[in-house]
């Protein structure tokens, strides 16, 4: 098997090195991540500019842009053989309900996918890096059980708790749950008394119930969700059907 590795965190994260850890004892990997964090990049590209990539000592490379770009990249211009499957993670906290939309993790994986390739986001329920090596664990088990199994190409989110490898439930299959909006921004000023403002906390919880990624992870276990891409609205497109004649 040949798997390409990013992350949204940076390729010197102990996310994406504990996962590269896992995952080299069964496959052929290629890690390509962003020189820096870039969480929060979603799907975006850098169109203007243009993307350098360097090879660390490692192996590992970095790519100056998004995860987009990193997966991008590899895809289009760096790999001779196709992956069988793009990974992305281990990211440092949950991405689960409308966290996704935002996700660098969802993002790289999110383009192995537009690629007709086989995806999974991974991330962790809370942050803090605790026992990313069980996770990383967690992850490989996930790789060899459902690489394979899934109909092609597919695009799981996963999302596994911070537990010790022998104390993690079973995965389960789940839906995306849903926030309260956004907190307010936080408003201060730069050392020249400009105003300035920082994104604040996301909302608590909104839909949190059984079989959401949010109840499956506070319960204990792995939470795997499986996304798509189409965001059509079906009863809103046959309404302004009508309404257009």
């Amino acid at each position: 098997m040949r798997i390409l590795i990013s992350n949204d965190d940076g390729y010197l994260a102990p996310g994406i090195n504990a996962l590269a850890d896992a995952l080299a004892a069964i496959a052929d990997i290629v890690v390509v991540a962003p020189d820096s964090n870039r969480s929060g990049a979603s799907n975006s590209l850098s169109l203007d500019r243009p993307l350098s990539v360097q090879q660390a000592a490692n192996g590992f490379y970095f790519v100056n842009g998004t995860p987009t770009d990193c997966v991008h990249v590899a895809l289009t211009g760096m790999l001779v053989e196709r992956p069988d499957l793009v990974v992305s993670g281990i990211n440092n906290g949950p991405n689960m309900g409308d966290d996704t939309l935002y996700s660098g993790t969802v993002a790289a994986a999110t383009e192995g996918y537009l690629f007709g390739i086989p995806a999974i986001a991974f991330s962790q329920g809370e942050w803090g890096w605790a026992h990313i090596d069980d996770a990383a664990r967690a992850a490989r088990d996930i790789v060899l059980r459902y690489a394979e199994a899934l109909e092609k190409p597919y695009l799981l989110n996963v999302n596994i708790p911070n537990r010790p490898y022998d104390t993690l439930g079973r995965p389960v299959a789940t839906r995306l749950g849903r926030r309260h909006q956004a907190e307010p921004v936080i408003k201060s000023h730069d050392p020249r008394g400009r105003e300035i403002f920082w994104i604040g906390p996301p909302g608590a919880c909104k839909d949190a119930g059984e079989g959401t990624d949010f109840h499956a992870v506070q319960q204990g276990h792995i939470s795997m969700t499986p996304l798509q891409i189409d965001l059509t609205h079906r009863t809103q497109l046959d309404l302004l059907a009508k309404a257009l004649g």
